[in-house]
């Protein structure tokens, strides 16, 4: 069975910036949990940032992150990363649902460091260093093309 990375706060976990989750109940989600695929990751607490937290943006052109106060928090940002990957290689995890739009996670676009919520097309920490090492990265928003894909791998 092919197991899947999936970001906390989608699996209604109150790990966000902002203390709060973003729990998805999605069909493909909840038949992936009941069968036992799902490797729970946040990136941002295993770099070590608590919740809440200052929100954070990458830098555009960059992999630096900081937050909405100028602190440099790409360190932790890294780690994280590192951490989600090490999750990933433990359980030989070949696909991962991450939180669009999050420094770490998102996986078409990222904010642009203005805190004004302007989206740029890009991908957070997390999905590059994931998608560096051949892990397929899907947004919540394509939960269905994440299962047929696993479905296509089982099929193999």
């Amino acid at each position: 069975m092919i197991k899947v990375v999936v970001s906390s706060c989608l699996l209604g976990s109150p790990v966000r910036y902002d203390g709060g989750d973003k729990k998805s109940n999605h069909p493909v989600l909840q038949r992936w949990l009941d069968e036992g695929r799902v490797v729970p990751v946040c990136p941002e607490m295993l770099g070590g940032l608590g919740t809440p937290r200052p929100p954070a943006e990458i830098v555009p052109g960059t992999t630096r992150v900081i937050t909405n106060s100028g602190v440099d928090v790409t360190s932790a940002f890294h780690a994280g990363a590192s951490a989600a990957l090490d999750a990933a290689k433990t359980n030989a995890v070949r696909v991962a649902v991450l939180k669009e739009g999050s420094p770490s996670c998102g996986s078409t676009y990222v904010y642009d460091a203005t805190f004004t919520s302007t989206r740029l097309p890009g991908e957070g920490i997390t999905t590059a260093l994931l998608r560096s090492r051949g892990i397929a990265v899907f947004s919540e928003n394509q939960l269905d093309e994440a299962g047929e894909y696993i479905a296509a791998l089982e099929r193999a």
